[in-house]
């Protein structure tokens, strides 16, 4: 049986949807961190790392666990894991960039430099789902759903994993998009560009 979309989880514009039903609603002019602690204490995800967390990892484990953990069903532990977006860790980088660059007295912030790569997002989810799956972290110049479509595929036809959490996880200052969703090789929503492409939207 050929892969579909299982559930879906949008963040953005300061609304939470699941499967197209919004959740929640922030406040208006919400910052990002403002919002998204906001939704963790909702949403009552109970992982204290979280307030340790840059914001991608925030955006991620947030969108991650909104969608998992509202499904009624075991996790698989070889669930894999297909995350991407444009800016990387911006964030972050600026404040590491900005903790080495002040003279003789700089020095590297280890709270900052452990999320100078955005693949850390991928190790908080496999943490807290206990995974121990395929992963990997793609950046590109927007989403792109021809390649999720491909990658997650072979990842379920090579059997390297039963399913794969897919993600469009950006976040820049302000600015902010999550767009994860699980898909597996059962009934569900045909796993197409145009359906990824409306459901981003």
């Amino acid at each position: 049986m050929e892969n579909n979309i299982i559930h879906y989880c949008n963040i953005k514009n300061n609304e939470v949807f699941l499967d197209g039903k919004k959740l929640y609603s922030g406040q208006d002019g919400d910052q990002f961190l403002d919002f998204i602690k906001g939704v963790y204490k909702n949403f009552e995800l109970n992982y204290p790392k979280f307030y340790k967390m840059d914001p991608l990892c925030k955006l991620a484990i947030t969108a991650s666990s909104i969608l998992l953990d509202g499904i009624d069903q075991d996790i698989d532990p070889d669930m894999g894991l297909l995350l991407s977006n444009k800016s990387s860790c911006y964030d972050v980088d600026v404040k590491h960039q900005d903790s080495i660059s002040q003279g003789e007295e700089s020095y590297a912030s280890p709270a900052n430099f452990v999320y100078t790569l955005p693949n850390i997002a991928l190790g908080e989810i496999s943490i807290k789902y206990k995974l121990r799956s395929e992963n990997s972290f793609f950046i590109f110049e927007g989403f792109n759903p021809e390649f999720m479509i491909d990658y997650a595929n072979s990842m379920t036809k090579l059997r390297k994993s039963s399913s794969v959490l897919c993600g469009w996880i950006e976040v820049k200052e302000n600015v902010y998009n999550a767009f994860m969703f699980l898909v597996k090789p059962e009934a569900g929503l045909a796993f197409t560009k145009e359906n990824l492409l409306n459901l981003i939207e």
